[in-house]
């Protein structure tokens, strides 16, 4: 392979010479990834374990995991006066509206909820 003189080279030739190799890398990558993709192929033809696919594990341990257990719903106990659709259970972090408002001096008990459902 000869070696090129790329200092000598305006800025005009050595972006065209750039473009081309992008597009030579380009169709070689594309050609590779399709041999890979056809041998990929023939190797997987038939073959599972287990009536499953070789390539998804996952799937099978998916099936094996015991269900999530059920949490019981935890009801909110702090509301944004100005916006009463904001709610926070108190678990978790803050809600933004919370924080801002405890920065400005009120305390939390300023926005608990009458009446809500504690257990």
């Amino acid at each position: 392979m000869k070696k090129l003189e790329l200092e000598g080279l305006s800025l005009d030739d050595l972006w065209a010479l750039h473009e081309q190799i992008g597009k030579l890398l380009s169709s070689r990558i594309i050609a590779e990834k399709q041999q890979l993709e056809k041998r990929l192929d023939q190797l997987n033809r038939g073959k599972s374990i287990g009536g499953s696919n070789v390539l998804e594990p996952k799937a099978n341990e998916a099936k094996m995991r015991r269900p999530r257990r059920n949490y019981p719903k935890v009801f909110p106990k702090y509301q944004n006066p100005a916006v009463p659709s904001e709610t926070w259970s108190g678990r978790g972090k803050q809600p933004r509206w919370l924080v801002l408002a405890l920065q400005s001096g009120r305390t939390i008990e300023d926005f608990e909820i009458p009446n809500s459902q504690m257990r």
